[in-house]
């Protein structure tokens, strides 16, 4: 017992020649300057990317938030004087000059400060600005010449009284009669349009193989881009053949014409981005797949579907080339779209200003006015639908 102990310890004799031998022949670390204390000493040096080198390319330079403001302002500055100075009296040149000194200096600026790469990504930023801009201003322009010329004579007894017995010349009437009519035809237009669009995009989206839906994608295709008067021709002949009298009816069938591609397209994109695997889910279950695209599809695109619908609707509320060929427009109210000649905004729109007259033309910036707000209700409408009836992503 006490020789295993002496042993272990390694005082005894299994710690002879040998072990000592071991313990002379060990290599020893090499002398780093500092103590396994506290003691003073250098630093340890780090590896190739530490020290002074890493700290400086942590802290490159950077251009600030408001830059782009900034050079903003001074592109504003160098076209007004380079504009004045010229001697130019377009402000169309002005702004020019302005677009590109801005581009210029932003470009010259990033580069210097930040680097070459920051400045190209600052250049194309700054030209999508630019074409946005210069896309958004020509809407802008139309939109305030029509508010201010069109508040002159827009008030309650404008959208309450029709045309009956107002000569063009003198000012008074209102546009009641063709509100009316607008809404009729394009409401009869959206009972036609909707649900033909709704089933055709439903065909082709969960049915549809073979010849038959690809001559129904062509024609869909082909009507996209047909133009409203082609529209407005068919249905005339149509009434000749049948010598049929105008009447708000055929303006709401050619507006329909022009209303079902739009619905058709827009309600297949939608009906393509319903999952798969919830058509598959409730088909597993043994569900029959009219009943699947009635309870799980439709409910699912019901958002998409019903903006693309309100868009439709704002795209064929402003036609006015069937209107004139198939509705003749009347100054009277007639509440009867089914018989009679009728007017609509558009139409109206067209016939003030054709007059020529001061008054008749104020009166025609009103109701161009009044077609924007019922446009743009629409689309806001749309809007909150979408949202209303979008899918709930949290839990």
């Amino acid at each position: 017992m006490s020789n295993a102990h002496s042993g272990a310890a390694g005082n005894g004799p299994a710690a002879g020649p040998a072990g000592s031998a071991a313990i002379r022949n060990r290599p020893t670390a090499p002398a780093t300057g500092k103590s396994s204390g506290s003691g003073p000493g250098p630093a340890p040096s780090g590896g190739p990317g530490s020290g002074p080198e890493r700290r400086q390319s942590l802290s490159q330079r950077g251009l600030p938030r408001w830059a782009p403001a900034g050079f903003a302002a001074a592109g504003i500055v160098v076209g007004m004087a380079v504009g004045a100075g010229a001697g130019l009296q377009s402000r169309v040149q002005w702004g020019l000059i302005a677009v590109v000194a801005f581009l210029v200096i932003s470009y010259a600026v990033t580069s210097a400060v930040e680097n070459s790469r920051q400045a190209k990504d600052r250049l194309a930023t700054s030209v999508v600005w630019v074409c946005f801009i210069l896309a958004v201003i020509p809407l802008f322009s139309l939109l305030w010449v029509t508010v201010s010329r069109g508040m002159k004579v827009l008030d309650p007894y404008f959208l309450s009284h029709s045309m009956a017995g107002v000569p063009s010349s003198q000012a008074g009437g209102g546009v009641y009669h063709a509100l009316i009519g607008t809404l009729e035809q394009v409401g009869i237009a959206t009972v036609i349009a909707t649900p033909i669009g709704l089933l055709t995009a439903v065909y082709l989206v969960e049915y549809g193989k073979g010849a038959l839906a690809k001559a129904v994608t062509f024609f869909v295709d082909v009507m996209t881009g047909i133009p409203s008067i082609v529209a407005g021709l068919f249905i005339l002949a149509i009434m000749l053949m049948g010598k049929i009298e105008p009447s708000g009816l055929m303006g709401s069938l050619a507006l329909a014409i022009l209303m079902m591609p739009v619905v058709v397209r827009s309600t297949e994109e939608m009906l393509k981005l319903v999952p798969n695997e919830l058509r598959e889910a409730a088909l597993a279950l043994g569900v029959p797949k009219w009943r699947m695209i009635l309870k799980v599809v439709l409910p699912t695109a019901i958002g998409g579907i019903t903006t693309g619908v309100m868009l439709a609707i704002a795209r064929i509320a402003g036609e006015t080339a069937p209107i004139i060929l198939l509705v003749f427009g009347s100054q009277l109210i007639n509440s009867n779209p089914f018989e009679g000649a009728q007017s609509s905004l558009p139409f109206y729109i067209y016939e003030q200003y054709k007059a020529g007259e001061v008054a008749s033309i104020d009166r025609a910036w009103a109701a161009a006015l009044v077609l924007i707000a019922f446009v743009m209700i629409l689309n806001l409408v749309a809007r909150g639908i979408a949202r209303w009836k979008a899918p709930k992503t949290g839990r």
